[in-house]
């Protein structure tokens, strides 16, 4: 068997990402034979370290899909932040930081091969999407979950990979806003609602909903059949 057709290996550990003049840490998980990676672009004032994410990449993870979770704001930042919550709102920054990243993992070569998604919660939506559309040679599906697609503004027409927007049926104002950006989306595009949902997803199997449209869409996508 060639080292191109051998199954790939399980991978599991905390990456230091290089970003501009900035390391910032991501959580890898990689499950054995997986042939895509989903990276995961957290919402304002969260991190790698979000359950509801967590609780979402381990339904991707038992689907044979990498997971990447992030944190896109340095120890130093995440401070500065808690005090002024002006940089989780800097969608420019933090969808440089995402494509990267992306261009990161796509130069690696324990990575060659496999197909790239982004999962976006809150306005982390707008950083995965603005990444796509600048990336759509590297970017094969992207989700959001609760997101506020809106704020890509202009770039969701460049938009090239598979979206799925996922909003709680109770969530009024997002969701109307997910439904303008479907509008706005050139691309294979679909809004799914989740009954009686709010914006985090928390009554009583919400999560377990949007953890398996994710999955679908994921698999469905980033699979290389």
């Amino acid at each position: 068997m060639t080292s191109a057709s051998r199954p790939r290996a399980a991978m599991a550990e905390t990456l230091a990402l290089p970003v501009d003049r900035v390391e910032l840490a991501g959580d890898l998980v990689l499950p054995a034979g997986a042939e895509g990676l989903v990276v995961f672009v957290h919402g304002s004032g969260s991190s790698r370290f979000s359950p509801r994410n967590r609780r979402v990449a381990a339904v991707l993870n038992d689907a044979t899909l990498g997971t990447l979770l992030l944190d896109l704001l340095t120890p130093d930042e995440e401070a500065v932040d808690e005090r002024t919550r002006r940089l989780r709102f800097d969608i420019p920054m933090l969808s440089q930081r995402v494509i990267r990243i992306i261009d990161w993992l796509a130069t690696d070569g324990r990575f060659t091969g496999l197909r790239i998604g982004c999962f976006g919660a809150s306005t982390g939506a707008a950083a995965a999407l603005i990444a796509a559309a600048q990336r759509p040679a590297l970017v094969h599906a992207v989700v959001s979950r609760g997101g506020r697609p809106d704020l890509a503004d202009e770039q969701l027409a460049g938009v090239r990979a598979p979206t799925l927007l996922i909003v709680g049926g109770a969530d009024d104002v997002v969701l109307e806003l997910n439904r303008s950006a479907l509008r706005a989306l050139r691309c294979e595009k679909r809004l799914d609602v989740v009954p009686e949902a709010t914006h985090l997803f928390e009554e009583r199997g919400a999560l377990d909903r949007v953890a398996k449209l994710a999955q679908e869409w994921f698999s469905r996508y980033l699979s290389s059949d």
